[in-house]
């Protein structure tokens, strides 16, 4: 039924926020017609969290050695927020991205995610 997820990031600075995409994290891509780039992402997980706040939404870069990706990334220029902590279910980091806003980037420890590497 479901095939994939479409995420938007909305920011200040889209171009810079696409050549980030583009150049830094290496992303697939295709330009729809006036520069509007439409990005391929590797498989993705979803979860259902409890909130007795106001519902809200998150959006984490996922990789499989968060201490080399982080390397990686800040060898071009990636300014990172949030050092790596230890959550238990994964380890996780906060990165700037273009447009002023942070993303974070986590190394997950559970078994969907391990499967995904297949």
């Amino acid at each position: 039924m479901i095939k994939g997820i479409h995420s938007i990031v909305y920011t200040k600075d889209a171009e810079k926020l696409r050549e980030f995409f583009k150049d830094v994290l290496e992303l697939p891509y295709i330009d729809t017609g006036g520069g509007w780039l439409i990005f391929a992402l590797p498989p993705a997980e979803i979860a259902a969290h409890p909130t007795e706040g106001k519902p809200f939404h998150e959006l984490y870069f996922m990789c499989d050695d968060i201490n080399s990706t982080l390397d990686k990334l800040k060898a071009k220029g990636v300014k990172v927020v949030q050092e790596v902590t230890d959550q238990g279910w994964g380890l996780l980091a906060t990165i700037m991205i273009p447009g002023g806003d942070e993303f974070g980037i986590y190394q997950p420890k559970h078994p969907m995610a391990i499967n995904l590497k297949k």
